[in-house]
């Protein structure tokens, strides 16, 4: 009787929480975890010998950056009943896979969302005004040389289309409309609180646009959303810009067309098969390249911890999740 007492005695137990993540990710808030749960981590160094049994028995997983969480992930963690999300993007968890085991699923939430905008805002601006290949242009010593440099174009003014006017579109568009830009978007639905124009078609609204900024989510229905008709669309003087996923630009038809001069450039922050970026990009001054930076800054980290821990406390107080799917 002794012995089976002690196997329900949880209290003194830290509850358990089971970490998923890829080789190279950690959140900078592991060890405060350690020191609140008990952290199950299948890649710890050294192993933890307990780790097949308790794992079993976790009841939360904490999903760190886009590691995939799938049928086969929820089946090897069959006691699973929420899975905390840190990013911004969802299209790495099997969310229907969830919804049929009645697992719930949270994000990073608006965590990303100003730091996102922020960064799409800059490489839009990049672009047009030409910074990055200036300042390799400097560099080179070519200035002395070449003596004229090309002109770049105006921001002010421009025609913006957002295609995905959620958390991180609406502070974009905040963002352009400081710049006295018109405002125009694509999404799932109109927004009846705000007054942009409307396209429900990602074609038109890339007709009557000169920037393009591409922050939905990738779903199977925004696959390659941006493809060759979109790009035709934009036409020779308009840029891409895109904060979201790599596949969500069909990204053979955009390297065709900044390397024609079809399209006038891209700021791209993803990429369809990262890391790996296509060669013909890297020596187009028309485009600027970034290693899916967009949302990694110091504030963009402390608010990610506030929300992720905010989470996994409100699991286990059965109280509502702070950022639900």
């Amino acid at each position: 009787m002794a012995a089976a007492a002690d196997e329900h005695q949880p209290s003194e137990t830290p509850p358990l929480l089971l970490v998923h993540r890829l080789p190279r990710f950690k959140l900078s808030f592991f060890p405060f975890l350690q020191t609140e749960y008990t952290v199950l981590d299948p890649l710890a160094d050294p192993p933890d010998p307990s780790f097949p049994d308790l794992s079993k028995s976790a009841r939360i997983m904490l999903c760190v950056g886009p590691t995939p969480v799938g049928s086969d992930e929820l089946d090897r963690y069959p006691a699973v009943e929420c899975v905390v999300g840190s990013s911004a993007g969802l299209n790495h968890i099997d969310l229907a896979a969830c919804r049929r085991r009645g697992v719930r699923v949270t994000s990073a939430g608006d965590a990303f969302s100003d730091d996102v905008a922020d960064y799409a805002v800059g490489l839009a601006i990049d672009v047009l005004r030409r910074v990055s290949a200036a300042d390799r242009f400097v560099r080179a010593g070519s200035w002395p040389v070449q003596k004229e440099y090309l002109l770049g174009s105006k921001v002010s003014g421009k025609r913006v289309g957002i295609v995905g006017l959620g958390s991180i579109g609406s502070r974009v568009a905040k963002r352009f409309e400081a710049f006295g830009c018109t405002i125009a978007y694509n999404s799932r639905s109109m927004k009846s609180h705000v007054s942009y124009t409307y396209y429900a078609n990602v074609v038109d609204l890339a007709s009557n646009t000169d920037i393009l900024i591409v922050c939905c989510a990738l779903t199977n229905e925004t696959y390659h959303v941006i493809n060759n008709d979109v790009m035709t669309a934009l036409g020779k003087t308009g840029i891409i810009v895109n904060v979201g996923r790599g596949a969500l630009i069909d990204e053979k038809e955009l390297v065709e067309f900044l390397v024609r001069g079809e399209l006038g450039g891209a700021g791209l922050d993803v990429f369809e098969h990262e890391p790996h970026v296509p060669k013909e990009l890297l020596t187009l001054d028309s485009v600027v390249l970034s290693p899916h930076k967009a949302v990694f800054t110091p504030e963009s980290f402390a608010a990610l911890e506030k929300v992720v821990l905010g989470n996994i406390q409100a699991f286990f107080s059965n109280e509502p999740l702070l950022t639900e799917i």
